[in-house]
């Protein structure tokens, strides 16, 4: 419980910031960057525990308290040993290299006593998270130390530099290979060790003399073959000046994706104003999820913009501190599973073409799991030659090989290179003929496919010039939830093209919208008005949304709607009262002025400038 006058904190918060600032060392010491990088990768596989456990009604119960507690010691643990692996001196953690792997192997002991007593029901996590919690454990049982070649090799050239005995310890053949080994050949890394081992003397307070001077010694013998002058380092005036000079690598927060805790390298901005990285938060959709996953608001829209200027700054920053984008890990629990199943991609993509139908049925349905596991499966589908014969079995009468198909392609998609490559096989017709014909999920998946491919301008033409716009709008009018909510989002997407504006009203999609705003159980209010925004941008759609009766709706959602409802409630009203005066009077006479009144006081922000701004309008056409 907290103090009087403390703010009480979340405690998976806490864990989520413990987490990312672990995720913010931006390197490993090459001695120790294998098992640096595959504890940071088990971290990230608890993020879906976290954003689960974040949605659960609160307080948490004791037990849950209690577990958090201890995953929470686990991963401070686990965060001062990778702040040893990153900022550490490089030169002591070569010679320490089994004591550390020792206390690798002690992290994963400690997290794996943690995991094996998670209390799932006193939590109330879903049966999805049990399944990787369990399989969590079971990596965490199975890890074990790695030493491979290179490692032994340096062990025995650490072994002759620190020998007393052996008389080839002043070899500076051995000395330069070391060197190289170790990173420590240019100025720059060089002044970063001096640092290292200033602090490790520190850290020692004059104990473990002869082994600290030793390092030292060594740092010199390195400095010498670089070229710099050799330094007393403990008794050094100048290491002030090199310690505010020669910084650890630290990515900065901003650079990081708020889902995975990654470096971005294609950050994307939702409706919220949040970045995300792109393949993270199309992830995010795809689970069906609407809500903006920093903020948890409800989002009027899916459409994502290049943040270009925060990508060019990551480039600038990379570039500026010779920091190599990592290579993008594979966030689900059956880690081997990926390595096998790229594997297998070759065949796979050869049975698609085979004349025996049930070898083509496992062949599609195998390749829809595996390119939803990662993206380097989806490139190697695509370069493989995968896409063509995903394309030609759409029109399969067989339902559960379209719906494979459909679904594998939805996947695909996610890739931003592959979404012109299924546009290019005439993929298009096709979705939208199993969109118009498939089964249920097959509906839905064709549906999700349409809003991924027409994140391209052009596939937003070529959409609507392919008559995909109506089966949507039948979707939306007649789906299940999540059929309405994926013809919604790609209604939304298509109708940012003028031309579609025209041939989604043309289809009838005012009606099942209105519906939607009056079925509030479905939540889909903000998405209903958001598509109603677009449209009112169109003649045709002022015409056949501008009725007496929409106007009192609108009104009602800026009376008692949430903030979010009264925000595009009010944004429509502006736009079809900047075209119609008489949309004005209509407004006042189902009392909207109060109302803006108080959005003006204690709306969002965007809520607010478009209350001021129906307000102008009202004062203008009272002075006419």
């Amino acid at each position: 419980m907290a103090m009087e006058g403390e703010e009480e904190v979340d405690p998976v918060e806490d864990i989520q910031r413990v987490i990312e600032t672990m995720v913010q060392f931006g390197e490993y010491r090459k001695t120790q960057k294998k098992e640096s990088h595959n504890l940071v990768r088990r971290f990230k596989l608890m993020l879906p525990l976290l954003e689960e456990l974040r949605d659960l009604p609160q307080p948490l119960h004791q037990d849950g308290l209690a577990w958090l507690a201890k995953l929470k010691d686990a991963l401070l643990s686990a965060r001062e040993l990778l702040k040893l692996c990153s900022q550490g001196s490089k030169i002591h953690l070569a010679l320490e290299c089994e004591s550390v792997m020792i206390d690798f192997q002690k992290v994963y002991d400690k997290l794996s006593q943690v995991f094996a007593c998670v209390p799932c029901d006193e939590l109330g996590v879903s049966d999805e998270i049990k399944e990787q919690l369990e399989l969590m454990h079971v990596q965490l049982r199975r890890a074990r130390r790695r030493t491979d070649t290179q490692d032994i090799e340096l062990a025995m050239d650490m072994m002759v530099v620190f020998s007393d005995e052996d008389d080839r310890n002043a070899d500076s053949a051995i000395i330069e290979r070391l060197a190289k080994k170790l990173e420590l050949h240019s100025v720059e890394d060089l002044n970063v060790e001096t640092v290292a081992i200033w602090n490790l003397a520190e850290e020692r307070k004059g104990q473990q003399a002869q082994s600290t001077k030793r390092i030292i010694d060594l740092l010199n013998r390195f400095k010498q073959i670089a070229g710099m002058e050799e330094t007393n380092v403990l008794n050094d005036p100048a290491m002030p000046k090199v310690l505010e000079r020669s910084t650890s690598l630290i990515i900065p927060h901003e650079f990081l994706c708020p889902i995975t805790l990654e470096i971005m390298t294609d950050p994307v901005i939702i409706a919220t104003g949040q970045t995300y990285e792109r393949e993270s938060i199309e992830k995010w959709f795809r689970a069906n999820h609407n809500t903006c996953p920093k903020t948890r608001q409800p989002l009027e829209h899916q459409s994502l913009a290049p943040n270009c200027a925060l990508k060019s700054l990551i480039e600038e920053w990379c570039e500026k501190k010779n920091f190599k984008l990592p290579k993008k890990y594979n966030f689900s629990v059956q880690e081997s599973s990926s390595i096998d199943s790229r594997d297998e991609i070759p065949s796979l993509v050869e049975s698609l073409s085979s004349i025996h139908l049930e070898e083509q049925r496992k062949a599609v349905e195998k390749i829809r799991m595996i390119s939803k596991e990662s993206p380097e499966n989806r490139v190697l589908v695509a370069q493989l030659g995968g896409i063509p014969p995903l394309v030609q079995l759409l029109p399969y009468p067989d339902s559960k090989i379209q719906e494979h198909a459909v679904t594998a392609l939805l996947n695909l998609s996610i890739d931003e290179g592959n979404k012109s490559l299924i546009s290019k096989e005439g993929a298009i017709p096709a979705i939208i003929e199993v969109l118009e014909n498939g089964s249920c999920v097959a509906k839905e998946n064709s549906a999700a496919t349409l809003f991924s491919l027409s994140m391209l301008d052009e596939i937003k033409e070529i959409v609507g010039q392919s008559n995909g716009i109506p089966p949507l709008v039948n979707l939306l009018r007649n789906g299940t939830v999540r059929g309405k909510k994926d013809a919604a989002t790609a209604l939304f997407n298509l109708s940012l093209n003028h031309a579609n504006k025209g041939r989604a009203i043309r289809a009838g999609i005012v009606a099942p919208l209105l519906q939607l705003l009056k079925d509030t159980n479905l939540g889909m209010i903000d998405e209903a008005l958001s598509i109603l925004l677009l449209l009112v941008l169109n003649s045709e759609g002022r015409q056949e949304i501008g009725t007496l009766s929409f106007i009192e709706t609108l009104v009602g959602f800026m009376r008692e709607g949430t903030p979010k409802n009264k925000e595009c409630a009010a944004s429509v009203l502006l736009e079809l009262c900047s075209h119609n005066s008489q949309f004005i009077l209509a407004a006042l006479q189902f009392g909207v002025y109060d109302h803006l009144i108080e959005i003006k006081q204690t709306g969002t922000n965007r809520a607010q400038r478009k209350a001021i701004a129906i307000l102008e309008l009202i004062s203008k056409s009272e002075q006419i």
